[in-house]
């Protein structure tokens, strides 16, 4: 199974974190939230909001490519770069992933799940 390594966030993964065992076919929100990192997600993983973005700072290109759905709320991401993805609907394929979780986030209020 690919690994994720977290790099460090401030509130929600300080010392960053590496999941050895990420199962392909799976999202990324999923997998963080499934290992204790509560990375937010406001519309519960239904790819209708922003508040999941992250950075795929490693093996970006071994996942299958955004929707036009994702594509058109990435554009409203905080901290947009060519590699982010709504963790939401990034799905881990066969190559390990190192993740950026963006400091920011449009939400204005954390939801506390």
């Amino acid at each position: 199974m690919p690994k994720i390594t977290v790099l460090p966030h401030p509130d929600v993964c300080p010392e960053g974190a590496v999941i050895s065992d990420a199962p392909e076919g799976t999202s990324i929100c999923r997998i963080l939230l499934d290992n204790h990192i509560e990375i937010e997600h406001a519309c519960e993983l239904s790819c209708a909001c922003t508040t999941c973005h992250v950075v795929i700072k490693e093996g970006f290109n071994s996942m299958e490519e955004a929707s036009d759905d994702e594509e058109d709320l990435l554009d409203k991401a905080w901290g947009l770069t060519p590699v982010s993805r709504l963790s939401c609907q990034a799905l881990v394929a066969d190559k390990d992933l190192v993740v950026e979780i963006p400091k920011y986030t449009i939400n204005h209020a954390k939801e506390n799940h």
